[in-house]
């Protein structure tokens, strides 16, 4: 009676397991099918299902025009409109790039994506500091991981992400997201990795995402963002001082279809006496870059769900 009875977890164990080795496949092999096709051929694809997920689902249609109507008052409701069609537009190009990820060869994606201000990460390096990089939801964010491309291989290359629900399918991001050998670091793992990389003697070159809402009931810090007041996250700084790390700004600006121009600055803290002087000068420096190409930013983000009590 004790083995029958401890039979069925075990099975279904077993089950579980296999199920997710079988939806792992399934997810890969889909992709990887995805992939082969020419970059062309993509674009024609992002083109349906731009139209399909726009103007059919109307995806969060609700949602991008409270945002948009929130950020440009100033602007006409036709001006509005046509940003959120190239925004479609350019949220489904996301989709097909990251999927392109599977078989783009360093070659093609260095021609594809231009990198300029790398001297200042490599002088931070050569000062034996480690960089904190602060980058937005804007442009093509997981074709970034490309720089680690150009990272001396002295020091580690990595970013911060937060896991998805769906196992199997996060396994399959995680494996696009390292396609450039750059080491992906679990949220709530990040400053127990980052102490490990510097107690082995290295420097990182760490991306921190930073304009996502904070999603947890704790404190939140607060200031104004597109003409909103908004609450930001500040972990990147924190972390980034603790370990005495020099802080840059990362613009991804899309040039043209499929072509981007990843642009590395110094990360300059606000003088004002304010809290987070990083944080608010990241959300400055990417506020100014929306402005200038509002239809590359991630407006299907429900940004100001909250208010300040």
């Amino acid at each position: 009676m004790t083995e029958f009875s401890d039979m069925p977890p075990q099975n279904k164990s077993n089950d579980n397991r296999s199920r997710s080795t079988v939806k792992y496949k399934f997810y890969r092999t889909l992709l990887n099918t995805f992939a082969l096709l020419p970059l062309w051929m993509l674009y024609g694809i992002s083109d349906i299902v731009c139209f399909i997920l726009h103007k059919v689902i109307k995806y969060r249609v609700k949602v991008v025009r409270k945002n948009l109507a929130m950020a440009f008052p100033e602007k006409t409701e036709k001006e509005r409109i046509k940003i959120e069609r190239r925004f479609y537009r350019h949220l489904c190009d996301i989709f097909i790039e990251t999927a392109k990820l599977a078989h783009i060869s360093n070659k093609e994606i260095e021609k594809r994506v231009q990198i300029a201000g790398m001297e200042h990460i490599d002088h931070a390096l050569d000062n034996g500091k480690s960089v904190v990089v602060m980058l937005g939801h804007f442009g093509n964010w997981e074709w970034v991981t490309s720089i680690a491309l150009k990272i001396r291989p002295d020091a580690v290359s990595c970013e911060i992400y937060h896991p998805l629900r769906d196992k199997d399918f996060d396994r399959v991001m995680l494996e696009l997201r390292s396609r450039f050998e750059s080491e992906n670091i679990p949220m709530a793992r990040t400053l127990r990795r980052l102490l490990e990389i510097t107690r082995d003697g290295k420097k990182f070159v760490c991306g921190f995402i930073s304009d996502q809402r904070p999603l947890t009931p704790v404190k939140k810090y607060w200031t104004d963002f597109m003409g909103k007041d908004t609450a930001y996250l500040n972990g990147g700084e924190v972390i980034g001082t603790k370990m005495g790390a020099e802080f840059v700004y990362l613009e991804m600006m899309p040039v043209k279809r499929g072509h981007y121009v990843m642009t590395i600055s110094p990360l300059t803290p606000l003088p004002d006496g304010g809290e987070n002087p990083y944080s608010r000068a990241y959300l400055s420096r990417l506020e100014d870059s929306i402005r200038r190409n509002p239809s590359a930013w991630l407006w299907s983000h429900n940004r100001w769900k909250h208010s300040r009590c």
